[in-house]
């Protein structure tokens, strides 16, 4: 399962106990968005239910992220070059697709790229960055989206540079 930055603040938050309406107060965003995340975290194991609780003739659900499991898979798969071609190609084929279809309608597509070469002292300030990124983005991503919004995705690779062998 892929996290997006909303579903990685969910986790966080669920290492407490809580209910979709807490989630979504503490997020500052409708209970119905948030409610849909969690119940895909759910499906995907990643959060399991605490209690049942009767609120306002509703049933209230409570839940948690599931102890060793909060992002435990998603991290496998962050530093490993299959995944990383994986998306990479996924994003080009879908960019390639769309970018016809635009053209098919006489219409631009609007992307964008960030791109920087970042030079790592040491293996263990590879991951240090790649949570301090993670983290960056999740705040912008917060910022920006919106339920009415047309949906990016965005997509952070790093891989080992080339030598400038002259």
């Amino acid at each position: 399962m892929e996290l997006s930055p909303l579903r990685r603040s969910l986790l966080e938050l669920l290492k407490s106990p809580a209910s979709a309406t807490q989630l979504a107060a503490a997020l500052d965003l409708p209970r119905q968005r948030v409610n849909y995340h969690v119940r895909a975290l759910e499906q995907a194991g990643l959060v399991e239910l605490v209690e049942e609780r009767q609120r306002r003739g509703c049933v209230e659900r409570v839940l948690r992220a599931r102890p060793g499991r909060e992002i435990a898979a998603d991290v496998q798969d962050q530093f490993a070059a299959t995944h990383l071609v994986s998306v990479a190609s996924g994003a080009a084929r879908e960019v390639d697709r769309m970018s016809g279809a635009a053209a098919d309608a006489g219409k631009r597509l609007l992307t964008f790229t960030v791109e920087t070469t970042v030079r790592f002292g040491t293996p263990g300030d590879v991951h240090e960055f790649t949570s301090d990124l993670a983290e960056a983005v999740r705040q912008v991503a917060l910022k920006y989206d919106t339920d009415e919004g047309r949906p990016y995705r965005v997509v952070a690779l790093g891989h080992p540079g080339v030598s400038d062998e002259r």
